[in-house]
């Protein structure tokens, strides 16, 4: 069984419905009973068990499902809890791509190993689309010395709400400020530099700029090198845009601010709109210390498909036994093929 924590989001029911897709046995968990039925419905899948209940750490400790899959957001606080909860041997997989969750169960891999239990965080296209390509480039090689991955998601929006879960992430990106690694470690960065205008394999252009994302964390794991950039197309790149951000950082440090942002921001409607290109992509250039470069593309559709792609496929995978046990990102665990089964291709 794959329980799909928050199954009546637009992200988890498409995960389900991926998971089925892959031979894996969804069940969809939330709160409601009522509208868990409908999203099984609506998916075709209403023969899938549903779970509802109000407490979620305890119904997985109950139930021992083989694989949770955590759609419901704010990671900081529901990774650990509900990671633990599959301890010993259930598997535990998130979304999450920030330099707060992703630490914080990264920190739980002696107690994974010891349990029998992998735990992947940040199966999604943030850090799986830029990791994958960093150990597709450092395969079979010495540890390099540099490295800079580039995320260029380009994703369609449906309208609607932005949501808390996203609202409390752009406040927490903003409030933690740019960071990079030098000589191994992890250093404060102005947020929004590195700005960069990327010429793609397929002709088109993209830019992007630095930013406290789990890219960052993910590509310095993968690889080991000591000095590590990573750069989002999810940041502005605007010269006027990049002067005021850390300006809004600093204030929305001030909690009574911070929540209010929140709030005005979850609120905010979205009009519908195509995506911007055609493909989105991740990037890396990996540099060892002979001076030896070596730079790869992997190309995606959609990057909100890609991402409930690759949640479905590490959740199959882990279910089949598959994966080193312990807590990772996903192509530390899976490998770089992983991207490949979620939709990806890499480019040379």
């Amino acid at each position: 069984m794959i329980w799909i924590l928050g199954a009546t989001g637009r992200t988890g029911r498409e995960i389900a419905r991926q998971v089925a897709a892959r031979g894996g046995t969804p069940v969809l968990v939330g709160r409601s009973a009522e509208r868990l039925r409908k999203a099984a419905a609506d998916l075709g899948l209403g023969d899938a068990e549903v779970v509802a209940t109000a407490d979620l750490a305890a119904a997985i400790a109950e139930r021992r499902p083989a694989v949770v899959v955590n759609t419901i957001g704010g990671y900081a606080e529901t990774a650990v809890p509900f990671a633990r909860a599959c301890l010993p041997g259930g598997h535990y997989v998130d979304l999450a791509n920030d330099l707060v969750a992703m630490p914080r169960l990264l920190a739980l891999d002696d107690e994974a190993r010891a349990a029998g239990t992998t735990l992947v965080t940040g199966a999604g296209f943030g850090v799986l689309a830029t990791e994958a390509v960093v150990a597709h480039l450092c395969a079979d090689r010495s540890v390099p010395r540099e490295v800079r991955v580039d995320a260029l998601p380009s994703v369609a929006s449906e309208g609607g709400q932005l949501g808390e879960a996203l609202a409390r992430s752009i406040v927490s990106g903003l409030t933690t400020g740019g960071r990079r690694f030098e000589d191994g470690r992890m250093v404060p960065a102005r947020i929004a530099a590195d700005p960069r205008t990327h010429a793609l394999p397929d002709g088109q252009t993209a830019t992007s700029a630095s930013g406290p994302t789990g890219e960052l964390l993910a590509a310095q794991l993968a690889s080991g090198a000591p000095y590590v950039v990573a750069t989002s197309g999810l940041l502005p790149a605007s010269p006027i845009v990049r002067a005021v951000l850390p300006v809004l950082g600093a204030a929305l440090r001030v909690p009574p601010l911070g929540r209010f942002a929140v709030r005005r921001l979850a609120a905010t409607e979205l009009k519908p709109y195509p995506r911007p290109r055609e493909h989105s992509w991740g990037h890396a250039v990996v540099t060892w210390p002979d001076g030896t470069t070596r730079e790869a593309w992997l190309r995606t559709g959609d990057a909100m498909d890609f991402t409930t792609g690759a949640a479905a496929e590490v959740a199959v995978r882990l279910a089949r036994g598959e994966g080193r046990r312990g807590a990772f990102t996903p192509a530390c665990a899976l490998g770089p093929e992983v991207a490949e089964a979620a939709g990806g291709t890499f480019v040379d």
